[in-house]
């Protein structure tokens, strides 16, 4: 049997141009894949910045509502507050100290220090841990020696949650019907 016999086989000049070709493919793809990140990448910081700002208004909503009939359900608990201060901000550059305070129940010798969120998570509660220990240290800096208390209040708790803020010391601000629930931390709350 003969050999076949091939047709013309491909000039280099025809070889190396589809090569050519194929590696102008390759880079347009690579550049249409980084047009594609970079798209996608602002789509979510878009995203994430109206999802927070959604999360905020509600956190603000649920403050407007709770904050102005805090001071008579905490009577309920033995504290008396003739003064409520919505959104106290600390910026103490000479002892990098920051930190933002939604709600906080001020009397001469306490001061409850409340944070609101839509959703409260162990991440948040932890937060406001180290929120109040940051008010702790400014007030000592500044004389001030009130007994700091922490709240925490929640549209969305879970059990879990629930019984984790509890547990830390904190009173549980939770919406009941047209109106709010204050539940006490279990044993002693929490001073600092």
């Amino acid at each position: 049997m003969e050999a076949a016999q091939t047709a013309n086989p491909p000039s280099f000049e025809s070889v190396w141009a589809m090569m050519q070709e194929t590696a102008r493919g390759i880079e347009e793809l690579k550049e249409s894949q980084k047009e594609t990140d970079r798209l996608f990448k602002e789509s979510k910081i878009e995203y994430d910045r109206r999802i927070g700002h959604l999360d905020n208004l509600f956190g603000e909503v649920a403050e407007y509502m709770i904050a102005p009939k805090l001071r008579e359900k905490f009577i309920e608990f033995g504290h008396v507050f003739p003064k409520a201060t919505r959104y106290v901000s600390v910026k103490d550059k000479d002892n990098d100290l920051f930190f933002e305070i939604d709600v906080m129940l001020e009397n001469g010798d306490k001061a409850i220090i409340v944070e609101v969120k839509t959703k409260l998570t162990e991440e948040r509660i932890n937060s406001h841990v180290e929120r109040i220990e940051k008010m702790r240290k400014y007030a000592n800096l500044r004389g001030d020696s009130r007994t700091f208390l922490g709240a925490v209040a929640g549209v969305v708790v879970t059990e879990e949650v629930r019984n984790y803020a509890l547990n830390q010391g904190f009173y549980l601000i939770e919406p009941k019907g047209e109106d709010f629930n204050i539940t006490p931390p279990n044993g002693k709350p929490k001073e600092w």
